[in-house]
């Protein structure tokens, strides 16, 4: 594995740490303001591998799939961000700090909607992803070299296309309730 590849891998696992930290803050020790450092510090994540991914690419680089998958991983996490520390946060305070309501499975219509707005963060996510591929298309300008970058598109592309008919399907097919 390169050191993309690498870095992503630690990123994740970054990304996760300090959110723990940040809700391990907020509710155990109290320490709201603290707390609100570490939750804004995760674009800081996101920051580090988009400059190395660049700076990587930029000083000659043979793109790699792990390359691209930093350009989908940075645009995941922008647009996925916030919810996905909503929804930990409100597990956190329900299975860990024993306070809260406990979370709610949606289902119908319900579900439906929230299906179709995570379909709508999905292509947020892409639009960014496959705006930051192509500035690492452009920084190589090489049509040959940049081919991981149009298949790891070209996957996501096919990939948001099932995300749109499962979502849709939601509506047709509601989940109901166990």
């Amino acid at each position: 594995m390169n050191l993309i590849a690498w870095l992503i891998v630690a990123c994740e696992i970054a990304f996760w740490v300090v959110i723990l930290v940040g809700l391990t803050l907020r509710y155990v020790f109290k320490r709201k303001k603290l707390s609100l450092l570490f939750f804004t510090s995760v674009p800081l994540i996101d920051l580090i591998l988009l400059v190395v991914a660049g700076l990587d690419i930029y000083f000659g680089a043979k793109p790699t799939a792990a390359h691209a998958i930093a350009a989908v991983y940075i645009g995941s996490s922008i647009a996925f961000g916030k919810s996905m520390i909503a929804w930990l946060d409100e597990k956190f305070r329900y299975y860990i700090m024993k306070d809260g309501s406990k979370p709610v499975k949606r289902c119908g219509m319900e579900f439906a909607r929230h299906g179709m707005k995570s379909f709508g963060q999905h292509v947020f996510a892409y639009i960014i992803g496959a705006l930051l591929l192509f500035g690492m298309i452009l920084i190589t300008n090489n049509h040959v070299q940049n081919a991981p970058f149009y298949e790891i598109l070209q996957l996501w592309t096919l990939i948001i296309g099932i995300d749109f008919v499962i979502s849709i399907s939601y509506f047709i097919w509601p989940k109901r309730s166990l």
